[in-house]
């Protein structure tokens, strides 16, 4: 079976600045580049990969770029747009969708002090641009006014196709079952361009290297239920998630619970199939 990391990150000081890890202390301070990941690849049962934004700034996209054309496995590139900008999105847009790698589009919006920041006029006529060309949107948020912010996007601009990174943080640090989370979750997956991906729940666990399927299980059996197996994708996230054990772990405890609550054809929807549809890969 072939399986689409979705959420893979690469930095490198010298190619671009990377303003949230300029006072970062942890491993992820140094540069992470795909050579060292690949030989991770290596042992687990991942075919393709997907390169995602970690600067806003151009200078990100273009290295990501660069190394996807260079990588036999990477597939794709979600990139970065001036979004308060929206002549220049459309110009920059057009000049970047010439690239076969380019495929989406993200800003660091957990980052912003304001998690309406999306809402923006400029902003949301620059999501209006992204959607006239049928470039999804990633939403990268860490608490619940991040997801309502993206509902009322999903109303303003219908037809965006929206991927909420990293199932939107679930509360699995606290085992709440499923709380405000669930409520917008539920939400979310009634408008028919939401679509969620696997990733990050290791690190969004709090307990280091120790989790387990037991603690994610509830969660992903919670959006398959309402997004259902056509709308989910999965993500490593690495080097994030080496703050919660190695890359072969985090695919191990997505994988057996996938291959738990789902049949063969809906586990080759959510490993590969979904991913190429959603990212036109």
């Amino acid at each position: 079976m072939e399986i689409i990391d979705t959420h893979v990150h690469i930095w490198n000081f010298a190619k671009a600045e990377y303003e949230w890890l300029k006072n970062d202390t942890s491993i992820l301070n140094r540069n992470y580049d795909i050579e060292e990941l690949q030989a991770e690849v290596e042992k687990t049962a991942i075919t393709g990969g997907v390169l995602v934004q970690a600067a806003n700034n151009f200078e990100d996209t273009n290295w990501m770029l660069q190394v996807a054309n260079a990588t036999g496995w990477i597939k794709g590139v979600v990139g970065w747009m001036p979004l308060q900008d929206p002549s220049f999105t459309a110009t920059a847009l057009k000049e970047y969708l010439g690239n076969p790698y380019f495929k989406g589009v993200r800003h660091l919006i957990h980052d912003e002090p304001d998690p309406q920041w999306l809402l923006q006029p400029a902003v949301t006529q620059s999501l209006s641009v992204l959607a006239a060309y049928d470039v999804p949107y990633d939403v990268v948020g860490v608490t619940p006014q991040h997801l309502i912010t993206a509902l009322e996007v999903a109303q303003k601009v219908p037809e965006l196709r929206l991927m909420l990174d990293h199932m939107n943080q679930p509360p699995i640090a606290t085992g709440e079952r499923f709380g405000e989370w669930g409520e917008l979750m539920r939400t979310a997956a009634s408008h028919k361009n939401f679509y969620v991906k696997i990733s990050g729940l290791g690190t969004c666990s709090k307990k280091g290297s120790s989790w387990t399927t037991d603690d994610i299980q509830p969660y992903i059996e919670f959006v398959l239920e309402h997004f259902g197996e056509n709308r989910v994708c999965c993500g490593g996230d690495w080097p994030v998630s080496l703050l919660a054990g190695t890359y072969q772990h985090t695919w191990q405890q997505y994988m057996k619970v996938l291959s738990n609550v789902l049949t063969d054809a809906a586990l080759q929807k959510a490993a590969y199939k979904n991913a190429v549809a959603f990212y036109n890969l």
